[in-house]
């Protein structure tokens, strides 16, 4: 297969999970292919690759062994605890590597979540991606090392070492969101059972239960979910119109439910069960959504954080209209016009008295604004938090030299006084922001990761996701908390200050092709953080190499942004259907058909100037070794 001889580093970390206890090692796994998911509980792009993952491993259940190498981004995501629990929560079936000193992350020079690899069954790696949407692309290499291992007597059939852990017992598990009900009750989603609850004032006595609990995509009297998320209650004359009550952000279907609280019933209002996997631009619409997070009522419409693409949305209950709001899909902190801002995993909005809205954007650790006509000035804005690289634990002011810090928060709510809560998710936290001030304080700790608030009364009503419940807070003065600042733990890249080179290694699956008849399908964009590190080369333009030039009197350290999306098609499809146009330069994109495959991913590198250093970054999109 013309493929180099590369031996697979060891795998070494803290401990095994879906094992039984028994640590595995690539020597005793040699006869599989082994799959390593390189992945981080807060990326949901690595979450979208769990899913992916799933269909692979059925099929190929006795020569595949998938192996999760969990390498945290937060401080949070490294505490075994937490780790076991996401384990649990998104539903992993194959043996998990935890990796808190990215020890095998570094063995294998990973530089983005999610990376995968691929270990041959003599123990070579002879693949490694970047990304999500490498399913079809993976089932072509496995059936080649099949083929190829088969007739050299190097492949071994049988059970994988996999083993379940033990079935847990609470009744709510990994709850998400919450909702109040007419009459005094609340609607929770129940995210990890797959249902929606809905609970009676003590926050614990059941009323009802909707959905089977099956994961799944059905409507009707016995529905099925797949890890419900944000829940509206549309106002009354909405609803009439709609013929329903609750929308409902049914993350892994990539969908919008319609709940009728009458009797239960359920329909899909938006999605069509498959994730998007094109460009869409602010003002656009498609078909398809990707993973929708969390819902609110602005502007008389309903928005919906599109924690998938970084995007926020609008949805019409009466219509089923969607069109995307803001973002342009980069995953970052960007303000401004909502055509041109960045957001990385909206997961929390709330609409604010004054018709602002206000967007818990996780993995940028922000509270960010919207507002529909700005006087002057940007229409994002970014209230409270940094960017990508940096989140911690600290109350004062949203700016100056030791601005506030949040991390990683999953949910926000308008206080009676017209402040801000935050639920800051990986510090177990709520946090309160006054818009007035621009000053940060703390309303509660030592919470298990909650991912939402409800004002109810005096209290607040929060969804206490990791311990599986909800409780009540009482909304007091702000405290102060000063637990310091962090930056995501990588190694650096060390490049020469001179005009470096920027590659983008993509080698399209056996079977598939760049196909270039309507112009280049690749795109590829530039930013830095601080914006200064870089004099020339930023930006989004087709292709995957560019020239970068940092400036002379600028800064020796910083971040590179790069995001590349690429479309390969499938050999033999020439029928004139065209593949994304993913470099238009007004971000219009064209659907991608069924015989094409969209790649796309986002990294960020911590870089140094260095003297003699090499000239030339390499990224591995899909690189075939």
């Amino acid at each position: 297969m013309g493929r180099s001889r590369v031996r697979a580093p060891e795998l070494t970390g803290r401990r095994w999970l879906n094992t039984g206890g028994v640590p595995l090692s690539l020597k005793a796994l040699r006869g599989k292919i082994v799959l390593l998911d390189f992945w981080t509980f807060c990326c949901v792009n690595c979450l979208h690759v769990l899913d992916e993952l799933r269909e692979l491993e059925e099929r190929y259940a006795d020569v595949l062994v998938t192996v999760g190498v969990h390498s945290p981004k937060f401080i949070h995501e490294a505490d075994p605890d937490a780790v076991e629990a996401a384990v649990e929560r998104y539903g992993v079936h194959h043996p998990v590597l935890d990796d808190p000193e990215l020890t095998t992350w570094d063995a294998y020079a990973a530089r983005a979540w999610p990376t995968l690899a691929v270990v041959d069954p003599t123990g070579y790696v002879v693949a490694q991606m970047s990304g999500e949407g490498h399913a079809n692309g993976l089932a072509v290499l496995i059936e080649e090392l099949i083929a190829e291992h088969e007739a050299a007597g190097t492949l071994h059939r049988g059970q994988g070492p996999y083993v379940a852990p033990p079935e847990p017992t609470t009744a709510l598990r990994f709850p998400g969101k919450v909702i109040g009900l007419p009459g005094g009750t609340f609607l929770v989603s129940d995210t990890a059972h797959h249902q929606l609850v809905e609970l009676e004032a003590d926050l614990v006595t059941e009323r009802r239960r909707i959905g089977t609990g099956a994961r799944g995509l059905a409507d009707g009297s016995e529905p099925r979910f797949a890890e419900p998320l944000g829940l509206f209650l549309l106002p009354e004359a909405v609803a009439a119109a709609a013929g329903y009550d609750v929308v409902v952000a049914d993350s892994v279907n990539h969908a919008l439910r319609g709940v009728r609280l009458a009797d239960g019933a359920v329909t899909t209002v938006a999605g069509t069960g498959a994730q998007l996997r094109t460009r869409v631009a602010p003002g656009e619409s498609a078909a398809e959504l990707s993973t929708p997070w969390d819902l609110t009522w602005w502007d008389d419409r309903v928005v919906v954080a599109m924690a998938g693409n970084h995007q926020l949305w609008t949805f019409d209950p009466v219509t089923s209209a969607v069109a995307v709001l803001a973002g342009t899909t980069n995953e970052g902190l960007r303000d401004g016009p909502p055509d041109e801002a960045f957001f990385a995993q909206p997961s929390g909005l709330a609409t604010g008295p004054d018709g602002t809205l206000w967007v818990a954007d996780a993995e940028t650790s922000t509270l960010r604004s919207v507002v529909s006509g700005p006087a002057v000035g940007a229409a994002v804005t970014t209230a409270v938090g940094q960017g990508l690289f940096d989140f911690g634990f600290r109350d004062g002011p949203a700016e100056g030299t030791e601005p506030a810090l949040l991390q990683h928060p999953l949910g926000v709510t308008v206080l009676p006084d017209g402040s801000v809560a935050i639920a800051d998710t990986y510090n177990g936290a709520v946090r309160r922001y006054n818009p007035a001030t621009r000053a940060v304080g703390t309303l509660a700790r030592d919470l298990r990761e909650p991912s939402d608030l409800l004002v109810d009364g005096d209290s607040l009503v929060v969804v206490e996701s990791a311990a599986h419940r909800l409780v009540r807070v009482p909304i007091p003065a702000s405290t102060r908390v000063d637990r310091g600042a962090h930056t995501v733990r990588r190694a650096r890249t060390d490049l020469a200050p001179g005009p470096p080179s920027l590659r983008i290694d993509f080698t399209p699956p056996t079977g598939q092709h760049l196909d270039s008849r309507f112009g280049d399908p690749t795109s590829l964009t530039v930013a830095a953080s601080p914006p200064e590190l870089l004099a020339d080369g930023a930006g989004t333009g087709s292709g995957l190499a560019r020239t970068l030039r940092f400036a002379v009197a600028g800064p020796v350290e910083g971040v590179l942004q790069v995001s590349v999306a690429a479309a390969a098609c499938d050999d033999g499809d020439t029928g004139g259907r065209q593949p994304a146009e993913l470099a238009e330069p007004a971000g219009r994109v064209s659907p991608v058909f069924a015989a094409c495959h969209r790649y796309q991913q986002d990294w960020g590198i911590p870089v140094r100037l260095v003297a003699d250093a090499p000239d030339e970054l390499v990224l591995a999109l899909r690189a075939v070794r």
